[in-house]
């Protein structure tokens, strides 16, 4: 038994040794003082970091980069820059063809000019009215966008549109069977539809 076991402790020290031999950290030697200390001092004087010393990890410094903030004085100034730039587009009409997200019949639209808009709703408008969409999201042009929060205001964009046709739907066929059971149930759905054409987006001549 004791053989056995001072074979085991000779052969884990020779382990040691080349793994030593090949510079790997062995805490067990250090503790049984059997690492050389012409060893020891070079490789500790090699490893000696600043205390203030943190690895660059994924937990020590995010992945994506940092984000620079700018002070009060300096976004007012780039916020002003900006509205001076629209003013001028809009002063000079030269915003090419303006788009529009609107709200209306619990769903969102974006639409320009003479587009045709199919709504599955009945609306309390005849053929032939014209009717104002007031719940307007974004309005843009070539080299601008408004958006608002959550709208833009009445006075700054107006979108207009013209009610085209008001019809029914297609029949659509909802059937229910349960098999083994005898029970069937079948139900025929017509949604009234309303068609609607965009006649204008108009944007204020100027912004405040």
């Amino acid at each position: 038994m004791a053989l056995t076991l001072r074979n085991g402790y000779l052969e884990m020290l020779r382990t040691c040794w080349r793994l030593q031999a090949r510079h790997v950290k062995i805490p067990i030697l250090n503790q049984m003082g059997l690492l050389c200390p012409a060893i020891a001092r070079h490789r500790s004087s090699q490893s000696k970091l600043p205390s203030s010393y943190v690895p660059p990890t994924s937990l020590s410094r995010p992945l994506w980069p940092e984000v620079s903030y700018i002070s009060s004085d300096e976004e007012e100034r780039q916020h002003k820059v900006v509205l001076e730039n629209v003013n001028t587009l809009l002063a000079k009409e030269d915003y090419g063809r303006l788009f529009a997200v609107v709200h209306f019949a619990s769903r969102q639209w974006k639409v320009t000019n003479e587009d045709l808009i199919l709504i599955e709703n009945h609306i309390d408008a005849e053929c032939g009215d014209k009717i104002r969409l007031e719940k307007v999201l974004l309005v843009g042009g070539e080299e601008f966008t408004l958006i608002g929060r959550p709208l833009l205001g009445r006075d700054l964009v107006r979108v207009e549109a013209t009610v085209i046709e008001k019809t029914e739907s297609w029949s659509k066929v909802h059937m229910r069977f349960w098999k083994r059971h005898r029970y069937q149930k079948k139900r025929i759905i017509v949604q009234p539809q309303t068609v609607l054409r965009i006649n204008t987006i108009e944007v204020a001549p100027r912004l405040t």
